[in-house]
């Protein structure tokens, strides 16, 4: 379960990440704002499933 999570993670995060080039390219800043919205909640996730890996150790 953990490794799925930390997949949806770095995918969120990928894809905010384009999401926020691509606004800022075309000069969109609702899409620059979902991509960056996006890109922390990957953010979010990664750092709670690295916390759940410190307590398991």
């Amino acid at each position: 379960m953990a490794g799925e999570q930390k997949a949806k993670a770095k995918m969120e995060q990928a894809k905010g990440k384009v999401k926020e080039t691509a606004g800022r390219a075309v000069g969109n800043e609702k899409l620059t704002a979902e991509g960056q919205a996006e890109k922390s909640k990957g953010d979010a996730r990664q750092a709670k499933e690295k916390t759940k890996d410190a307590f398991r150790r």
